[in-house]
């Protein structure tokens, strides 16, 4: 299916606020509110939308650390990494990534003492390498729009 601008316009628009009604939407990309219903609904049904979210404020609920830790394991016990990453409350997601590390796992946690039990949990089958979060720079929000 060809996404054509008007449907990245509606994307870009849902990506920053997914509450938004159909009659909001339509107003900030000048089209009429069932015509942008009928492409969301489009959007949804080959799966291009997955779902709808909501973004947290991770510091006011106590998880002010983020971190990113790459893992390397070293005798290839994926499946008890993967049962242990998948079991652990802070990961936020890990990826099975390319180039000298086997994962990259995002952390949010609460004191910087948490990294180090993360740490010490695998440190028998696994080496690490984590990345402290200072701060967040902005990312272009129109990434849809790229391209061209």
């Amino acid at each position: 299916m060809k996404i054509d601008e008007i449907d990245k316009e509606i994307l870009n628009v849902l990506k920053n606020d997914s509450r938004l009604s159909m009659r909001e939407i339509a107003k900030r990309i000048h089209l009429s509110a069932p015509s942008v219903a009928e492409r969301v609904k489009k959007l949804e049904s080959i799966g291009i939308i997955k779902n709808y979210s909501i973004e947290l404020d991770y510091e006011k609920l106590g998880y002010g650390i983020e971190c990113f830790v790459e893992v390397t394991l070293r005798y290839g016990d994926y499946n008890k990494f993967k049962q242990f990453i998948a079991d652990y409350p802070t990961a936020e997601f890990c990826y099975r990534i390319a180039g000298s590390a086997c994962y990259i796992v995002k952390l949010r946690l609460k004191h910087l003492s948490d990294v180090e039990e993360f740490i010490n949990a695998i440190t028998t089958y696994a080496g690490t390498v984590t990345h402290i979060v200072l701060s967040k720079l902005e990312t272009c929000s129109d990434f849809l729009n790229a391209d061209n």
